[in-house]
């Protein structure tokens, strides 16, 4: 216990020495190593912050809209959950093939008919 008091009473004082021990330990710790103005400390605060991409409360900050729409869909197609909207997207497309609005057959549209 007592090497450890003389080594804290070494490290305070300004010798040389105490100042490299200082500044080996601050670059192997990961602090200013030298001393510097506010403005460059304004700096290092921000680096040492985790970046945006990484903080929890950025990346879950709206709803995983993704695996909720295919939940649904799934949902809709064992007829547990009911989509008007899409119902009757499916009304209309069942009209218009009902019309013959329907699309061509394979080999029979447009391009196909301009070929030679």
């Amino acid at each position: 216990m007592a090497n450890l008091y003389k080594y804290t009473e070494l490290v305070k004082l300004q010798t040389p020495y105490a100042k490299r021990m200082q500044y080996l330990s601050n670059r192997i710790f990961g602090e200013v190593a030298r001393q510097t103005n506010e403005k460059s400390m304004k700096v290092v605060k921000m680096l040492e912050e985790e970046p945006y991409h990484k903080r929890d409360y950025v990346v879950n900050w709206y709803p995983r809209h993704v695996e909720t729409h295919s939940l649904m869909w799934n949902l809709r197609n064992y007829g547990l959950y009911r989509d008007e909207h899409q119902d009757w997207k499916d009304e209309m497309k069942r009209l218009r093939y009902l019309r013959g609005k329907r699309p061509p057959q394979k080999g029979q549209g447009k391009k196909a008919s301009t070929k030679k």
